[in-house]
């Protein structure tokens, strides 16, 4: 369908930074964070247009009734593990209030997101600091985001096998606008893995409900029978659209993450949020008045068919790109990506050269 950006990446929507830091830490911590900010100049005083979709609420992300309220993002994104948004956030308040041109602030809407590592990282011990939230903050960059077990998604698992972050972008035509929509995800949900519509977490025997289906001995643990765990989605465009057509847009993410396999279980945290960067969209803090110039909704549908297929390829790199990662007395493998490719192989899926 449409072409990845030049990095196939959330960063190939210009001015969008990503900067990771991986806790790894004696035999138990396998945790991180992972920050995302909308452009390079103060969120605060210069915000974006933001909407969330929630596609199952079983999660912890702060920010969020600020954001569907007021239909905008006035802080950096964080991801990390469950147990630690709070001192994630905190340390994020104390990161921004110290900016240039921010001495009068007395009010700040940070925005959080999470999902469960405890697998692998002694989550209750609570590791992520100060530190290492500046640190994500500070060194953000463009280009190239590293992918698999680091950041965020140090500890995290996907299918009964070892996830991470992964990210993707397309790039629209000229004929359609042009634009870019760029995606990051931390995955760490069940179900029954399909690539491309290839029934993998079947041919891989490791699948949700594999015990109840199977009726098999010996197979509790290899996936969560469930299907339970959580992804947070982080959708970026550079295309001007308003908080309702973010809205919209957000919502497309679970079609995605659809594909892949994931049936939003009752245990999971399935949230989306989207922004826009455009500056036409642009809200300055302090404005009387709003003038913006946005995309129609006629329009909208290249835009949604760029987030679904970046969305599903996120997933899919988030979990190919993992490596085995022992912690907190487990080991959960990485897929096994020669089977992967045989079992596309059998079922007439391309596969793209590395």
């Amino acid at each position: 369908m449409f072409s990845p950006g030049t990095n196939n990446a959330i960063t190939d929507v210009a001015g969008v930074r990503v900067g990771q830091v991986t806790l790894r830490k004696g035999d138990k911590v396998r945790t991180g964070v992972t920050a995302i900010l909308p452009h390079p100049g103060n969120a605060y005083r210069s915000r974006v247009p933001a909407a969330l979709h929630v596609g199952n609420g079983f999660g912890k992300f702060i920010g969020t009734t600020q954001i569907n309220e007021l239909g905008e993002l006035e802080s950096p994104i964080l991801l990390t593990c469950t147990l630690c948004v709070w001192k994630a956030a905190d340390a994020m308040v104390e990161w921004m209030l110290a900016q240039p041109d921010m001495q009068e602030v007395r009010s700040l809407n940070v925005v959080v997101g999470e999902t469960n590592d405890g697998r692998l990282n002694d989550i209750r011990a609570r590791p992520i600091t100060t530190a290492a939230v500046r640190t994500a903050l500070e060194n953000a960059k463009g280009g190239p985001v590293q992918e698999g077990s680091v950041g965020a998604g140090t500890g995290t698992t996907a299918f009964g096998w070892k996830a991470g972050i992964g990210t993707s972008s397309r790039k629209l035509p000229e004929s359609l606008g042009g634009f870019t929509v760029g995606v990051l995800v931390q995955a760490n949900f069940g179900g029954v893995l399909q690539v491309a519509g290839a029934p993998v977490g079947r041919e891989l025997d490791r699948y949700a409900f594999q015990n109840a289906v199977a009726a098999r001995e010996n197979t509790r643990g290899l996936a969560d029978d469930r299907g339970d765990g959580s992804i947070i989605i982080v959708i970026a465009t550079d295309a001007p659209l308003s908080d309702r057509n973010l809205q919209r847009l957000a919502s497309r993410g679970m079609m995605g993450l659809g594909r892949t396999g994931s049936s939003a279980s009752n245990g999971s945290g399935d949230y989306i949020l989207a922004f826009s960067t455009a500056e036409s969209v642009r809200r300055q803090f302090d404005a009387a008045r709003l003038q913006t110039t946005e995309l129609a909704n006629e329009q909208m549908s290249a835009v949604f068919q760029a987030s679904v297929d970046a969305v599903e390829e996120s997933i899919y790199n988030a979990l190919f790109m993992a490596t085995t990662e022992s912690g907190n007395g487990q080991t959960v493998e990485a897929i096994p990506l020669d089977q992967v490719r045989k079992i596309l192989r059998e079922h007439g899926v391309e596969i793209p050269a590395p």
